[in-house]
C-alpha cells in the first residue's frame, strides 16, 4: 500500500490556464477533482481557477535590432608560453626563470598565473601559482 501512495505522490498533473469556461453559469470558480481508488480520503487534488478573465493575446514585440554582444575584456597577465622571472622572495624559484602554463582570467583569483620550471623543488614539484605582481616578463 505504501508503494502505491508513493507512486501517486510521484505522479503529476499539468493544467493549462487556457481552458474554456461557461460564462452563463453564476459560479465564479472552476474546480477540477481527481480522486484515487486507493485512498479517496487523502488522495485528492483540487485546482481552482482565478477570476481574472481571459489572458490578453500575446503579440511579438518588433525587434528593432539585436543587441550586440559585449566586447571581451583584454586578457589578464602574460600569454601562455612566455618566459617570466619570479620576484617572490620566499619562493624556491626566486630570481629563476620559468614559462607560463596558464593564466586564470577571473579578476578575483589571488594567484592567477601558473608557471612551470625546468628544475624541481624539495617536494619534487615543478609548477607553482603566482600573483601578477610576483612575476616579470623576460625578453
Amino acid at each position: 500500500m505504501a508503494s502505491c501512495s508513493m507512486a501517486l505522490a510521484a505522479s503529476g498533473f499539468v493544467l493549462t490556464p487556457n481552458v474554456a469556461t461557461n460564462t452563463n453559469s453564476g459560479s465564479k470558480t472552476n474546480m477540477v477533482l481527481f480522486s484515487s481508488k486507493f485512498d479517496p480520503r487523502t488522495s485528492r487534488l483540487v485546482v481552482k481557477a482565478s477570476d481574472e478573465g481571459p489572458a490578453p493575446p500575446t503579440t511579438a514585440a518588433p525587434t528593432a535590432e539585436p543587441e550586440a554582444p559585449k566586447p571581451k575584456p583584454p586578457p589578464i597577465g602574460p600569454k601562455r608560453g612566455t618566459k617570466v622571472k619570479i620576484l617572490r622572495r620566499e619562493s624556491y624559484w626566486f630570481n629563476g626563470i620559468g614559462s607560463v602554463v596558464a593564466v586564470d582570467q577571473d579578476p578575483k583569483t589571488r594567484y592567477p598565473v601558473v608557471v612551470r620550471f625546468d628544475k624541481v623543488n624539495y617536494a619534487n614539484v615543478s609548477t607553482n601559482n603566482y600573483a601578477l605582481d610576483e612575476i616579470e616578463e623576460v625578453k
